[in-house]
């Protein structure tokens, strides 16, 4: 067992997998991200994303980059009983975002990310309002991270973007 996990430990630096922010704070990655702006947003649901997009991008000080989100916001109902009464929700956050160079306004990355919630809509009206949300909240941050998740692959991909800074 312990060859193995030697061997194992050998051969994972040669499957060619590197990490994305390799160098932390002053890597190539962290350095193209950090001067991206973040753009007003509306709704709670954007105040929201907007929060968590700053979280974990920064500032934006000395900002080369705009990104611009547009959300989609629906609350579907999706159980429904012999009285119409709906039992079961599905609320959807859909975000078009947009990766805008500054200094001549080109769009350099164009992509949408989403995520689900289920919610259980019972007798108590507040507390199907708390469900939707928390479900709102917690959705804010998935796509947050997926949004993030994609510029740093791309900035990966584009010299450009971290030679920019």
């Amino acid at each position: 067992m312990k060859r193995f996990v030697i061997l194992l430990a050998l051969a994972l630096p040669a499957c060619g997998l590197k990490p994305l922010y390799a160098g932390g704070a002053s890597g190539p990655v962290a350095s193209a991200l950090g001067p991206v702006e973040i753009a007003a947003i509306e709704g709670r649901a954007g105040w929201l994303m907007a929060n968590a997009l700053r979280d974990r991008l920064g500032d934006g000080g000395s900002a080369r980059y705009r990104l611009d989100v547009r959300l989609d916001d629906a609350i579907t109902g999706l159980g429904i009983r012999r009285d119409d009464a709906v039992t079961r929700e599905r609320r959807s956050v859909r975000a078009r975002y947009q990766l805008v160079d500054l200094t001549d306004g080109s769009v350099v990355l164009d992509a949408t990310a989403g995520s689900d919630a289920g919610i259980d809509v019972v007798q108590s009206e507040y507390a199907t309002i708390a469900a939707e949300n928390t479900a709102l909240e917690r959705l804010s941050l998935i796509v947050a991270d997926e949004i993030v998740a994609r510029l740093a692959l791309y900035a990966r991909a584009n010299p450009r973007l971290e030679a920019a800074q």
